[in-house]
């Protein structure tokens, strides 16, 4: 089973929607988590510990990923989704674009 976090920033609208959209899969376990001190559920050494793969949604959140977690990233790999900040939770479009660029990384296609 592998560990997949969903990085946002307040992890009030984008993590939360690919937690959503990916958690029926079987092949993976999903959580995700905010970078902001004020974020829904900030991202913590333990959930960078427990994830094999981390999607951050900007390129500012794989930065601040990196220089507050370092000593935790050693085996996880970080990708960057390129999805700003300009969607609803939920939204379709959201939904569209996290299958599309997530799937590319993830080794079993898209159930649901």
């Amino acid at each position: 089973m592998k560990h997949v976090l969903f990085v946002c920033s307040q992890n009030r609208l984008r993590s939360p929607t690919a937690e959503q959209v990916f958690s029926s899969r079987e092949d993976i376990e999903c959580a995700s988590a905010g970078l902001n001190h004020d974020a829904e559920n900030p991202v913590t050494p333990e959930l960078v510990s427990w994830a094999d793969t981390i999607f951050v949604m900007e390129r500012a959140h794989r930065n601040k990923l990196s220089s507050k977690f370092k000593p935790y990233l050693a085996k996880t790999r970080v990708i960057c989704l390129d999805i700003p900040d300009d969607y609803a939770y939920m939204d379709p479009e959201l939904v569209r674009l996290l299958k599309a660029r997530v799937s590319r990384h993830l080794p079993f296609g898209i159930s649901g």
